[in-house]
């Protein structure tokens, strides 16, 4: 709560796909031809360990946190069927089998 904050866990599913701050930016590298810049608004902060794997949103404000999470995450939502892209901690993604995988 008010001490210690709220923060959202993204994790992060792909080839090639990863996380890193650079100064209070935080950078995603998605697939995409560029990177995608985050600037860390007012009162939030990103964390990314080593691996660039996952990115923690710190704050005080709930509602803010969570919105910042959800921007990320739907610069690249996951997929059904690799199941790449950016995900909440403990998100379950609904997987699909691939077009071979559909006789019977």
């Amino acid at each position: 709560g008010v001490s210690d904050g709220y923060s959202k866990v993204l994790e992060i599913e792909g080839t090639g796909y990863r996380a890193e701050m650079q100064g209070e930016k935080l950078v995603l590298f998605l697939g995409y031809s560029h990177p995608i810049e985050f600037p860390a608004p007012q009162g939030i902060s990103f964390e990314v360990p080593r691996g660039g794997r996952t990115v923690t949103v710190l704050g005080i404000d709930k509602e803010l946190v969570g919105e910042i999470a959800a921007r990320i995450r739907r610069q690249r939502p996951p997929e059904p069927y690799q199941g790449k892209g950016v995900r909440y901690r403990g998100e379950r993604v609904r997987r699909k089998a691939g077009k071979s995988g559909r006789a019977g």
